[in-house]
């Protein structure tokens, strides 16, 4: 039986189409098993939430992950989300979380805050991020 890997998936709502097709990638991705601890859009704490009500759901969906996988879009480098998401990765935890970041699909423009953060910049291909989770999984 295979592992099955707990992921938070940390990227921005305005940017969903990334997000979506990454769950889609790795659904479909064979011999491989994750569980999503992502907040989800329609999470009212997301739409109605304080920032520091925000914070402690981010954190506590981190908390029991193996990784952190991070969209590296150039919008990356200004959504103060994402800053707080890596810090709380980095940060929050006895041990912290790896992190992996994803390089968009045909753009060479990376957030040098999510590559200068991550454990490793993977490109944007089902079987380079799926290595990655697997290499540096908690």
């Amino acid at each position: 039986m295979s592992k099955t890997y707990k992921i938070f998936i940390s990227h921005s709502w305005e940017y969903s189409d990334a997000y979506e097709k990454l769950c889609e990638m790795l659904n479909n991705k064979t011999y491989f098993s994750y569980k999503n601890h992502s907040v989800p859009k329609d999470d009212p704490v997301h739409t109605n939430g304080t920032d520091k009500e925000l914070k402690n759901a981010i954190t506590n969906k981190m908390y029991g992950c193996h990784i952190v996988l991070i969209m590296a879009g150039k919008y990356s480098t200004y959504s103060k989300w994402i800053k707080k998401e890596i810090d709380i990765a980095k940060n929050g935890f006895t041990n912290s979380k790896p992190i992996v970041g994803i390089k968009p699909w045909a753009n060479t423009q990376v957030s040098s805050v999510v590559s200068d953060n991550a454990y490793k910049m993977v490109g944007w291909n089902t079987n380079s991020i799926v290595q990655a989770i697997r290499d540096h999984a908690l």
